[in-house]
């Protein structure tokens, strides 16, 4: 069985996929969804419709994820493209497809804006969030939905702070675009390192952004092995690869 962790603020089928219930084995074992891994194509596939049946459609679009701030938009008056498209976030109203993006340890968005009958996925890693994904994907949901149009928000499970250590020259970064990003940074054990709160930062970009609600969901990837893949996990101990796990959602009431 699929275990996705869901929010009661996302009132329709949606979920933050975990890596139980899919056919993977060995170093993806799980419900790993990435085709950019060395998993078996037909194992992924798999993993990639169980998920599409949990969320009932019968199909998921993502992206060729780029740590950009591009949105691709999927009108429901136009034809699905054959390939995935290039960008950091999807928007649609369409109801026969699941939109979704891909993570491992980056932090997964969905949105949704319940008058208008659009939702959202975006891919926010520290270059994506930094570089306006999150502001990029409210906007295109007001183009298409209107401007006063509410937009709820939920951050899922990414790599938490007490796990993100990174040095000086990646917190200048932020602090050189606005002084107030130091919130988001705290004292690191290693000299010239300190530590990140991706997820308090992408779900304050949200808010800025205009969404009238956001919410997170506060797991870690990093440090729950069994139940969420990694990079940075999979990186300290020298794995060749590592799997991805998916976040969705689609129009289908719950």
């Amino acid at each position: 069985m699929l275990d996705p962790l869901t929010h009661d603020s996302l009132s329709v089928k949606h979920g933050f996929f975990t890596r139980k219930g899919g056919v993977s084995k060995g170093l993806y074992a799980g419900l790993n969804v990435g085709f950019g891994s060395n998993d078996a194509h037909d194992k992924v596939a798999e993993n990639r419709q169980r998920v599409a049946d949990d969320l009932g459609v019968s199909r998921i679009m993502t992206l060729h994820q780029t740590h950009s701030s591009t949105v691709q938009i999927l009108k429901s008056d136009t034809p699905l493209p054959d390939d995935a498209l290039l960008g950091d976030a999807l928007i649609t109203d369409r109801d026969d497809i699941s939109i979704g993006v891909l993570t491992a340890d980056c932090a997964p968005v969905l949105f949704y804006a319940p008058q208008a009958g659009w939702i959202g996925a975006a891919h926010a890693g520290w270059r994506g969030a930094l570089s306006g994904i999150i502001e990029s994907t409210a906007t295109a949901l007001r183009d298409m939905t209107g401007a006063q149009a509410e937009i709820r928000a939920v951050v899922g499970p990414c790599i938490s702070a007490p796990n993100y250590e990174v040095d000086l020259a990646f917190q200048d970064r932020f602090l050189q675009t606005d002084q107030n990003n130091e919130v988001y940074f705290s004292p690191a054990t290693r000299d010239g390192h300190t530590m990140f709160d991706l997820q308090a930062y992408v779900g304050d970009r949200c808010r800025q952004a205009g969404c009238t609600s956001v919410n997170r969901i506060t797991a870690c990837t990093y440090a729950e092995p069994d139940r969420f893949y990694s990079y940075r996990r999979s990186c300290h101990r020298k794995e060749p690869d590592y799997g991805r796990q998916i976040s969705a959602i689609s129009l289908k009431e719950l």
